[in-house]
């Protein structure tokens, strides 16, 4: 089992996200990029930590690719805002990812690299890049969260429409049943 991490936005809109792909075991809702240990939603929320809201996904890399999650963590947020998605914004929800080795990082930024060549956005990438020191998990509550509340009104304006985006672009990638 391979493992990514990756922040754009509220973790709960881009768990869901991830959720619906094939060869994906598990996404975890949790805290990372920062300097305060064992940080919590509230401390993380105050913006002072440092860290970001992040998913942790794990893997089968002989069912789907990192480059695979790239691509679809790149399509649902928008990678040229800095310091905020959507309505959310503070260093908290600034888009990073957080590569687990050396490997994963240079995936990852010839991925934006070649986005930004390809002009694929109107702005330049500013996703942050650096490697993964520390995972948080997220409180209980914050896991699975859209699955759990797919009413709340944050999760219908702004997680919904990503999953939705998911099935549309990558519809060969759906797993038929998503995973929890």
């Amino acid at each position: 089992m391979e493992h990514a991490t990756f922040g754009g936005g509220c973790f709960w809109c881009i768990e869901g996200a991830f959720e619906q792909l094939a060869g994906v075991e598990s996404v975890t809702s949790g805290y990372a990029g920062g300097h305060t240990a064992d940080p919590t939603y509230e401390d993380v929320c105050s913006g002072q930590t440092g860290h970001a809201e992040v998913v942790q996904v794990a893997y089968d890399s002989d069912v789907i690719g990192y480059e695979d999650l790239l691509e679809v963590f790149f399509t649902v947020h928008d990678p040229t805002q800095l310091n905020r998605q959507g309505p959310d914004v503070g260093t908290q929800y600034r888009s990073i990812v957080l590569a687990h080795d050396e490997h994963q990082e240079s995936l990852v930024r010839a991925f934006v690299d070649e986005l930004d060549d390809q002009g694929v956005y109107d702005e330049p990438v500013v996703t942050e890049i650096d490697q993964l020191s520390t995972f948080y998990e997220a409180e209980a509550h914050h896991q699975n969260y859209f699955e759990k509340n797919p009413n709340d009104a944050y999760c219908r304006m702004h997680a919904a429409p990503k999953l939705e985006t998911v099935r549309e672009q990558f519809a060969d990638r759906v797993e038929t049943e998503p995973n929890p």
